[in-house]
């Protein structure tokens, strides 16, 4: 797989990339690493509904007990939830399997450290070297000194509480359907909606270890779109596998995505005077139209790479508080310390309560700019990026747009992908554009 660590910790194919040897080393390692300075010797952990978290979690929990750390098990929950879990369980570090918004047949493992944020390079950089070296150098206790794994029972309600407690209205009125991707969430999101006082039709909550993410969740909206316009709701919410994204659908099944969620709840936070420094945190993917909106509003924009990891960053290096991405990962770190799906939707239910607005009225403020997308399967994506062919290719399609547009071309950080955006006016020119430098892409896979 290359480098253990990707952009979103080690992932790949269960049982083939991400084998529990692997895993169990990955415990191994992680437990010495992160709970050797830390008083309390406990780790979290939980998974989504994918058939594999089984396998990866017995292993992980016997490489973190051989290493003489205890595990508290909280079972099948959003990733978000492990970030908060381990800073309210004070535990050393937390862990989730969980491949996120990818195919069932993949799975991974990320950890968070006792404050709940992401690993830095350096600790994913020790736990990595170490895992190479066949965890030379940690200890193997025996007797009294092996870890114990510990089920946390009330670990969901505990959650639950913790994001009613981020929102200060009720949701009675309001009509929602939660699309759960038959993901971590099939659960404590209806769960949490409701105790709010909304109506509630959960769809895709019927997890079975393989459908997960199947034509449903934030990746595949098309069947709540659907369903909203025909249940009369007020609203959409499409979660992903880990429901650490979110995206919503107005009363008319239209989706809105995580650029225009962004414009809507900062406009509100800069109302209220709550919007920290006044700027929002976004990538190189955001719409032109989430720039102009927030331009307009006095609002500064920042741009990082693409990934929630650089998002996080840049929110803490400059003091802001609300960024992400227009997939639906959006964090507020007044409420949690990376992207929450479930958190990011109570906030934008809270924006529609205050200010007595729909949805479709609220998301008007952003003209989404036409942006097409295509996801083109590669082998070697250093070898595609590093191509004097695309590049050129890049530079001629730019001078053609002559101001008016963009073109991103960038390789997916957690598959074999190498994605072509065009943003522009012209709906045809850019389909004519994404289907040239896809072809070239091809071109060089061939050769």
């Amino acid at each position: 797989m290359g480098s253990m660590f990707g952009t979103d910790g080690v992932r790949g194919v269960a049982n083939r990339d991400l084998t529990p040897d692997l895993a169990f080393k990955l415990g191994r390692a992680a437990a010495f690493i992160l709970a050797r300075d830390n008083a309390n010797t406990r780790m979290v952990i939980g998974r989504d509904t994918r058939i594999s978290g089984d396998m990866l979690e017995a292993a992980l929990v016997a490489g973190i007990c051989s290493a003489g750390v205890d595990v508290l098990k909280v079972g099948i929950m959003p990733t978000p939830a492990i970030a908060y879990l381990t800073r309210e369980l004070k535990a050393a570090a937390g862990v989730v399997i969980s491949a996120s918004h990818n195919p069932v047949e993949d799975n991974g493992i990320k950890f968070f450290g006792a404050s709940g944020y992401k690993l830095s390079d350096e600790a994913e950089a020790e736990i990595e070297a170490l895992v190479l070296d066949n965890c030379s150098g940690v200890p193997c206790p025996v007797g009294a000194g092996v870890g114990r794994a510990y089920p946390v029972r009330d670990a969901a309600e505990r959650y639950i509480n913790y994001a009613c407690c981020t929102v200060n209205t009720d949701f009675k009125g309001l009509k929602i359907m939660v699309d759960c991707a038959n993901g971590a969430a099939y659960d404590v999101a209806p769960r949490i909606y409701e105790k709010l006082g909304a109506e509630v039709i959960p769809i895709f909550n019927c997890p079975d270890g393989v459908n997960i993410n199947n034509c449903c969740g934030s990746t595949h909206p098309e069947a709540l779109m659907e369903a909203v316009a025909a249940n009369g709701a007020d609203l959409g919410l499409a979660h992903d596998g880990d429901s650490d994204r979110v995206l919503a659908v107005d009363a008319a099944g239209r989706l809105v995505d995580g650029d225009q969620i962004m414009v809507i709840c900062a406009k509100h936070l800069k109302e209220k005077g709550l919007l920290e420094k006044d700027t929002v945190v976004v990538t190189v993917m955001s719409n032109l139209g989430l720039h102009l909106s927030l331009r307009a509003a006095q609002i500064n924009v920042i741009e990082t790479k693409v990934g929630d990891r650089y998002v996080l960053e840049e929110l803490l290096r400059t003091g802001a508080r609300l960024g992400g991405e227009q997939s639906g990962h959006i964090i507020f770190l007044d409420h949690n310390t990376t992207g929450d799906g479930i958190i990011t939707a109570l906030q934008l239910l809270a924006v529609m309560k205050e200010s007595g607005q729909s949805l479709e009225n609220l998301a008007s403020q952003m003209e989404r700019l036409p942006q097409l997308l295509e996801n083109v399967r590669v082998t070697d994506k250093n070898t595609v990026m590093s191509s004097p062919l695309l590049a050129r290719a890049i530079e001629r399609e730019e001078k053609m747009l002559n101001g008016s547009g963009r073109i991103l071309v960038r390789p997916s950080g957690t598959e074999p992908l190498v994605r072509v955006m065009a943003e522009g006016k012209n709906m045809e020119q850019l389909k004519a554009i994404i289907g040239r430098l896809s072809n070239i892409i091809r071109e060089i896979e061939n050769k």
